[in-house]
């Protein structure tokens, strides 16, 4: 049986990368915490040394020599601590080492009076460690061998959980591929990753983003962390950082860092503006996002469920970064405040609600990208939207605008075109006066017939 016992630790080591003296160091508490239970009691500290290959056993009540205490007082002490307990549960907490060190002036647990110490020790004193011997049973062979199991089965779980927990840790900050297995409670989706479940909370989800049960989708890994029932992965579809992974995964010039991404601002689900430089002459860090025939961002916004994403061109300078990241909307002219970090930008009325854009996206997005308050104002001056405005505000201004374009355009039309107004003008009279002469014409021959 001791042999078997043996060579199945070493075995089962061997061939999950189990440290050996880490195993027999629990399972030797393991043993302790099981005579405890069935032939000692709880006051005693116990200790125990197993041999494998002979299955021999020692155990040992371990104490530390104190101050005799009077026994009155204790029970006082106990009492005590037994209250504090009591409250820190109804706290919903547990007392600390300090508060019980506090309460507790001596532990029988671990302690031994003086007076007591010296009937094992004749010489015993203040801080000695006292082994007392304790008698194993005949029978407790069998019980050994079971424990032995169960903490082999128990390392194993904790094995595979540590080799799941750093695979994944190493991964931390990248994407994975996942299966959506089920929504839980709090509104979420458990995600199958293969070894393991992970969690996709509800506010990490994208609006408007179906996630359909068994479907396979791409999800960013946000943090891992290893809890009391194992490892606990977060994900997100949410994260500008998600966008940033994907790019790093679909573009090799960001990935061997050639093109560096300079900031991301992301309106989950609808649109993502990203900023790229490149100290390389020889490389276009636009046209290496967009790949030939625009295959490469094709990619991205599938992987982003049709998001759609404008590349930016990074720049030192504040107000060309600024022009830029109101694209597709061309800009002027850029006035700058640095002390307020606030800008105005200038552009023509055929541009205003393009550099806006629906809602205030546009605007937005750029302020966020390049860390400036941006008021986007048209040339003539008459209307003006801040990156700051309520979406409200901006539907308003943006309906102004539009209604205001459309009048102009009526009252400015060239002169090729009012010429042709007045000729659709005339067209009905011209056919009504020749429908009156053919009337008169026929009632002429009836006249004369």
């Amino acid at each position: 049986m001791s042999s078997e016992i043996a060579k199945s630790i070493q075995f089962i080591c061997d061939e999950k990368g189990l440290n050996y003296d880490t195993v027999m160091e629990a399972l030797q508490s393991a043993l302790a915490a099981a005579y405890r239970k069935d032939f000692g009691n709880r006051q005693q500290n116990i200790f125990c040394i197993f041999d494998p290959e002979t299955g021999d056993m020692k155990m040992w009540d371990e104490k530390e020599v104190a101050e005799d205490f009077d026994e009155e007082q204790l029970e006082k002490d106990q009492e005590e601590l037994s209250k504090r307990r009591e409250e820190a549960r109804k706290e919903e907490r547990e007392l600390s080492e300090e508060e019980i060190e506090d309460l507790i002036r001596f532990n029988p647990k671990t302690q031994i009076m003086i007076s007591e110490a010296k009937e094992h020790k004749k010489k015993a004193k203040v801080g000695d460690i006292i082994k007392i011997n304790l008698e194993v049973p005949g029978d407790f062979g069998r019980m050994a061998a079971q424990t032995a199991k169960q903490v082999i089965i128990q390392k194993l779980r904790e094995a595979e959980r540590n080799i799941v927990f750093e695979d994944f840790k190493t991964q931390e900050g990248g994407t994975t591929q996942g299966v959506i297995q089920r929504r839980d409670r709090t509104g979420g989706y458990l995600i199958d990753l293969g070894k393991i479940t992970g969690i996709l909370p509800q506010s990490e989800t994208v609006p408007r983003e179906r996630y359909n049960l068994g479907s396979r989708m791409k999800f960013y890994i946000a943090s891992v962390a290893m809890g009391n029932r194992g490892p606990e992965i977060v994900l997100s579809r949410k994260d500008n950082r998600m966008v940033e992974s994907v790019f790093e995964q679909e573009i090799p010039e960001i990935g061997n860092e050639e093109v560096v991404i300079k900031g991301i601002a992301r309106d989950a689900g609808s649109r993502s503006k990203v900023a790229v430089s490149t100290d390389d002459d020889s490389i276009d860090p636009i046209g290496s996002c967009i790949g030939q025939r625009g295959s490469r961002i094709t990619t991205i916004i599938d992987e982003l469920g049709g998001e759609k994403v404008d590349i930016i061109q990074y720049s030192e300078n504040a107000e060309e970064y600024i022009k830029q990241s109101l694209s597709p909307a061309k800009v002027d002219h850029v006035e700058l405040n640095e002390e307020e970090k606030e800008a105005i930008a200038n552009v023509a009325a055929d541009q205003f609600s393009l550099a806006i854009g629906r809602g205030g996206q546009n605007v937005r997005l750029a302020a966020d990208l390049t860390g400036w308050k941006i008021k986007v104002v048209d040339l003539g001056g008459e209307q003006e939207v801040s990156s700051e405005d309520d979406e409200t505000v901006i539907d308003s201004t943006l309906e102004e605008s539009t209604s205001a374009e459309a009048t102009a355009d009526k009252e400015e039309k060239p002169e090729e075109e009012k010429v042709e107004e007045v000729k659709e003008e005339k067209k009905p009279k011209a056919k009504a006066k020749k429908a009156t002469k053919k009337k008169d014409e026929e009632e002429e021959v009836k006249e004369k017939e």
